[in-house]
Parts: structure tokens; C-alpha cells; sequence
């Protein structure tokens, strides 16, 4: 069975890139190369990145932070899975600042590990990002754009593209000068051009957008 590399050459996706789609290439020859994530190489554990995807979600990084490191706490550990999960009961989670629903969906998620349902590294490895998508969705509380973050960001994934991502559809926007954002439909028929290499398109896209609209701060995401 094949196995995927984690990360990809990225002074090949800029040629690429750049032979393919002119408007875009322009982009990119303006803000520079973006160089390789060094997470691409760095060992972790998917379970505990999803349980903090889930603890990030709908807050302030600020906040998030200080949920997490009260749960850490409360388990003794600084890895979340089912064993150290378990440690802490619902009235716990609450006391540390974990929503209800959050609650859900780390139970949910525990549970799912415990009956090895959850791919790890080494099975990752040998899926196709699409597989792997479909393997994480059905936890409480992680969807498509969660796990679109994990390939792009921790696996390195050459040709991911979060057609759903408001950022990624507003750098594409100004790419085209377009009046409005591309459905994700739209942007989905306009990326075939940039595969094999659609997640270093994102990343571009992701700048395009902030020195677009002149964001004080860089668009926030997942698994950064």
C-alpha cells in the first residue's frame, strides 16, 4: 500500500502554481515564497489534536488556552485521549469552562478511540486525504474544515483545498477581481487547475485575503 510523504516540495508547487494560473502567479511572485510548515515533520497525536480543535472552537485563542490548561490539569496529563479523558467527569469539564456540547463531543470522541475507530499516524499515512476525511467527520463536533486543517497543517498534504473557508474564498475573490466570493462550488471548478498542489494554492489565498482587505490580524485557523 503506498504511503504519503508529509509535506511536499514547495519550490515546486510555486513553479507549478505559477505556470498555471497567471493571476495567481502574479500574487505570489508579489508576496513571496511560503516556506515549508516545519509541523510537517513533527510527530503527534491525532486524537489529541482533535480534542483541541474541539476545545478551540468558537473562541479566542486566549480563552481556548486557558480551558485547555485547566483540563490539563484537572487530568494530570498534557495529552488528551480516552484514559486521560476519562479521568475528569462532566461536572469537571464544566468547572473548567467546557460547554455542554463540547462535553458531547469529547465523550464522543473518547469513546471512538477506545473502539479504534480513529486512524493514527502510521494508518494516516497510507489513506487518501478524502479517506481520512471520512473516517474523522462522524466525531460530535468535527467537520469537513477541522480535518482540512489537519492534512494542510500537521500532514502536510499537497492537494487540499477548503473550498468552505471564507478566507480562501475571499483571497480568491480578489485573485479575480470578482464583484463576489466564489461559491465553494465555483472555487472547487476553479482550483482544478492548481492540483497537484491546491493546499500551497490555500496557503496563498490565505495572504491574498488579508493583504486585500488590510487585516490588522492574519485569518485565524485550526491547528496554529
Amino acid at each position: 500500500m503506498p504511503r504519503h510523504a508529509r509535506g511536499f516540495d514547495t519550490d515546486a508547487a510555486f513553479a507549478h502554481l505559477s505556470r498555471r494560473d497567471r493571476k495567481l502567479g502574479t500574487w505570489m511572485k508579489r508576496l513571496g515564497a511560503i516556506a515549508p510548515d516545519p509541523r510537517w515533520r513533527k510527530s503527534f497525536d491525532p486524537v489529541d489534536a482533535l480534542a483541541r480543535a474541539i476545545l478551540y472552537q468558537q473562541l479566542s485563542g486566549k480563552a481556548a488556552s486557558t480551558i485547555v490548561s485547566r483540563v490539563e490539569a484537572a487530568i494530570g496529563s498534557d495529552r488528551f485521549h480516552c484514559d486521560t479523558l476519562g479521568r475528569i467527569d462532566d461536572a469537571g469539564l464544566r468547572g473548567c469552562g467546557v460547554s455542554g456540547n463540547k462535553s458531547l463531543a469529547l465523550r464522543d470522541l473518547a469513546l471512538r478511540e477506545s473502539r479504534g475507530e480513529i486512524p493514527d499516524l502510521r494508518r494516516m499515512s497510507t489513506m487518501h486525504h478524502d479517506d481520512i476525511v471520512a473516517a474523522l467527520v462522524p466525531i460530535r463536533g468535527i467537520g469537513r474544515w477541522t480535518v482540512e486543517m489537519m492534512l494542510m497543517f500537521r500532514l502536510g498534504r499537497p492537494d487540499v483545498l477548503p473550498v468552505d473557508d471564507l478566507g480562501i474564498r475571499k483571497g480568491a475573490q480578489a485573485v479575480d477581481r470578482l464583484e463576489a466570493m466564489p461559491t465553494p462550488k465555483e472555487l472547487a471548478e476553479r482550483g482544478e487547475r492548481w492540483g497537484p498542489y491546491r493546499t500551497y494554492a490555500s496557503l496563498y489565498l490565505w495572504r491574498i485575503a488579508d493583504f486585500a482587505i488590510e487585516a490588522k490580524e492574519p485569518t485565524k485557523r485550526s491547528q496554529e
